[in-house]
């Protein structure tokens, strides 16, 4: 009999793809449950996306770490919003995503048995990634405090141990879309520097912060940018999902561990997709601002439809998440419910730890305004058919 690896022994699948494929194909249902938008990439890196193919250059193994003006243009846009340099020939590689460049850094500074510092809620890729390494995942909870989610620094400090080597971080967050605030950083970074830990910053949504907020940068801080490991993307921002390019951008003394690890995970990014990441990343204007404004109409669209039920509006990213337990339901039940009603919605359980599995997540990036203004009659109804009738929508 086949025995299943120790390090598979929590992980667990996403539970999307089910609530898709619950969905089918019904063009009426709306499509809260997948981290997608609709919304355009720049016309000029589909352009050069289209241009790479049959191109010999865009069709080869070399160079590993990635083309060199994609490399350049990275550490551009990483010191337009750090304010620190890095030098695009030994402290950048480019990934096959941010997927591959997360466990990546987890490979090349963790050992089995380590303990990596996330939060809970989380992403739960950057959960079982942890699991995948063979490290251990630390939940410390984030916490509602007027009306936003706050980390809570307290049992920040009280997690860390002797076997603590790194603290896994994405700002904006999905699924709460919390936002950290300067305080946060500074606790962060302050914890980071006295216990010799490495940050893990996942910067794929930095940008996509709501209401005038400004972009923070870890690496800006005194002391952590011998400490900071940054994983990002064209895939939010820039709107390119399917192209998978990421990027790791880090000092040099830990780059040749990650060099290597990439190397031997990934081999090398697509170099058709790395035509378009370039064009993206150098366009005068890549359309964020436009972007960003619209994914903010959505996300209070979303807020006001479902005004009065348990949830916190997202201070960044794509997606918000709504307190099930506090209805006195089950996500997932309460997932069904919604599908019955045409919204799809994903349960996050097994998304970090208690205060992820009381909750269900709403991706507000993917349905334009109209049609999110059909959600509170929807939630109302599924609300209705389970029996809730405390709380009211609008």
């Amino acid at each position: 009999m086949t025995v299943r690896p120790a390090r598979l022994a929590e992980v667990a699948g996403f539970s999307i793809d089910d609530v898709a494929a619950a969905a089918g194909d019904d063009p009426d249902v709306l499509r809260l449950e997948n981290l997608d938008t609709d919304l355009a990439p720049p016309r000029e890196a589909v352009q050069a996306t289209k241009d790479a193919v049959g191109d010999l250059s865009a069709n080869s193994y070399l160079p590993f770490i990635g083309r060199v003006d994609l490399r350049h243009a990275v550490a551009d846009r990483v010191r337009a919003r750090s304010g620190v340099e890095y030098d695009p020939g030994s402290e950048v590689v480019i990934t096959a995503s941010d997927g591959d460049g997360l466990l990546d850094a987890l490979l090349a500074v963790t050992d089995p048995g380590d303990d990596v510092i996330i939060t809970d809620p989380t992403y739960a890729g950057i959960l079982n990634r942890v699991r995948l390494a063979g490290a251990r995942p630390r939940v410390v909870p984030m916490r509602a405090v007027d009306g936003a989610w706050r980390l809570d620094l307290v049992e920040l400090a009280a997690s860390i141990g002797p076997a603590t080597r790194a603290i896994m971080l994405q700002n904006p967050s999905f699924p709460s879309g919390y936002v950290l605030t300067d305080a946060e950083w500074r606790e962060i970074c302050r914890l980071s520097s006295e216990h010799d830990l490495w940050l893990i910053y996942w910067a794929f949504m930095e940008g996509i912060v709501f209401d005038g907020g400004a972009v923070i940068h870890p690496a800006s801080y005194p002391g952590m940018r011998e400490r900071t490991i940054i994983v990002g993307s064209v895939s939010m921002e820039q709107r390119m999902i399917g192209w998978r390019i990421g990027w790791i951008v880090a000092p040099a003394a830990v780059m040749s561990d990650l060099s290597v690890v990439h190397i031997y995970n990934s081999i090398v990014a697509g170099g058709i997709g790395q035509a378009g990441a370039l064009a993206a990343l150098t366009v005068d204007d890549d359309g964020l601002a436009a972007c960003l404004a619209e994914w903010q109409r959505r996300r209070d669209t979303v807020s006001d439809q479902l005004s009065g039920l348990p949830m916190l509006r997202a201070a960044g990213g794509w997606a918000q998440i709504l307190d099930a337990r506090a209805l006195g339901v089950a996500p997932a039940t309460l997932s069904d419910a919604l599908i019955a009603r045409g919204v799809a919605a994903t349960p996050m359980t097994g998304w970090g730890g208690p205060v992820a599995d009381r909750h269900l997540r709403l991706v507000f990036s993917r349905e334009p305004v109209p049609r999110l203004e059909r959600l509170g009659d929807r939630f109302a109804m599924a609300l209705a058919d389970l029996g809730v009738t405390s709380w009211t929508t609008h």
